[in-house]
């Protein structure tokens, strides 16, 4: 959650910003830098306080100011404990190519969890390092672990320390998916078959899958989607994705976009799986081609049949009753919904369990029935 940018009280502010802020025409002097003011915390607040209050011309003549103040001044400004935390999330944007400036800021204890959280889901590995020292924040606000989670310059050692730290203390973040299976991982609970390795080495293979990471392609869907997957899994077929541990898979899921999707689904770790088809990137028209694959696992296919939001489409429904992993009673549910050339395929089938046939041949005996009786 954005830390809200409100109006200060003006008794908190030195003397001579209180003075600045007196008449419109000091209000414009001082929003272009002009105002003698002594201390540079009052600055700072003063610039803050024009851009959030006031007619558009000063707001604006504010906020240039303040993003062309001189680093000699912030300097002192920015690691001030008494400077309010809207002042801080204020600056910190306009800090973002200045990391000198900015490990003062993070290293500030008046600067807000919200702009740390809001730090940690854009900034470089060097400050997340920084971030993620800081265990009593890290404790008090899970989301800035979220953050760090899913920003792909993060270290996996970073974000793995991060983790543990959480799990050790009994906190939940809620913001993380698969988190329970994260848990697991760090608790030992599974076998890893990649485990062993240095941080260093983890390092390294992540930053190399992370360093290839690309949007999926927005609003594509059927024979074009399918295009463009098949196209970045030939681009990316180099990626050793396969050879990280447990932790890092589960973290690709959330990040990587179809083709780390579609070889993640098939893990041999069931985890892995399920963190890939419970991913947030994840299309309907995904989820429709996993829903009839036969080879995943059980669990990624019930995953999609309790998910109400692609059990509405047809072709998800009728990709479930024809993959005979799909729990039996789930499957005679969705075969009411099924036209009657789709169930009368069905009803031959012989890769399917004979209880799902036999409803299909059952439905449509009683769909004839009824179609003859009211032809009569």
């Amino acid at each position: 959650m954005a830390l809200a940018h409100t109006p200060l009280d003006p008794t908190t502010l030195g003397p001579d910003a209180q003075r600045a802020l007196a008449s419109d025409g000091a209000r414009m002097m001082a929003a272009r830098g002009l105002a003698p003011i002594s201390r540079p915390r009052d600055l700072l607040a003063l610039l803050y306080q024009l851009s959030v209050e006031g007619n558009q011309a000063v707001r604006e003549a504010a906020q240039k100011t303040a993003g062309e103040l001189p680093d000699a001044l912030l300097v002192g400004a920015v690691e001030d404990p008494a400077l309010d935390p809207r002042v801080l999330d204020h600056m910190a944007p306009r800090l973002a190519d200045k990391p000198g400036l900015m490990q003062r800021l993070i290293l500030n204890p008046a600067t807000a969890d919200e702009t740390i959280a809001e730090i940690a889901r854009r900034t470089g590995p060097e400050l997340l390092d920084l971030i993620a020292q800081n265990e009593q924040r890290l404790l008090a606000s899970p989301a800035i672990i979220a953050a760090m989670y899913k920003n792909p310059r993060a270290r996996m050692s970073t974000v793995d320390r991060a983790i543990e730290l959480a799990v050790r203390n009994q906190l939940t973040v809620a913001d993380i998916p698969a988190w329970d299976d994260l848990v697991a991982a760090v608790l030992g609970k599974v076998k890893d078959p990649n485990a062993g390795r240095s941080s260093a080495e983890n390092d390294e293979l992540f930053a190399n899958v992370a360093s290839r990471l690309g949007a999926d392609q927005p609003g594509a869907e059927g024979d074009a989607e399918a295009s463009a997957a098949e196209q970045e899994e030939d681009k990316q077929a180099d990626v050793p994705i396969n050879r990280l541990n447990i932790p890092s898979k589960i973290r690709l899921a959330t990040l990587g976009n179809a083709f780390h999707r579609s070889t993640l689904i098939r893990d041999s770790v069931k985890m892995v799986a399920v963190a890939a088809i419970k991913a947030p990137g994840v299309t309907d028209s995904e989820a429709a081609k996993y829903a009839g694959n036969h080879a995943l696992c059980d669990d990624v296919i019930t995953y999609i049949a309790n998910r109400r939001d692609w059990t509405k489409l047809y072709t998800i429904k009728l990709s479930l009753v024809q993959n005979p992993k799909t729990p039996i009673q789930t499957s005679i549910r969705f075969m009411s919904h099924l036209r009657e050339k789709d169930l009368r395929g069905i009803s031959r089938s012989k890769s399917i369990p004979t209880a799902v046939a036999a409803q299909a041949r059952k439905l449509l005996s009683a769909r004839q029935q009824r179609s003859g009786g009211g032809r009569k």
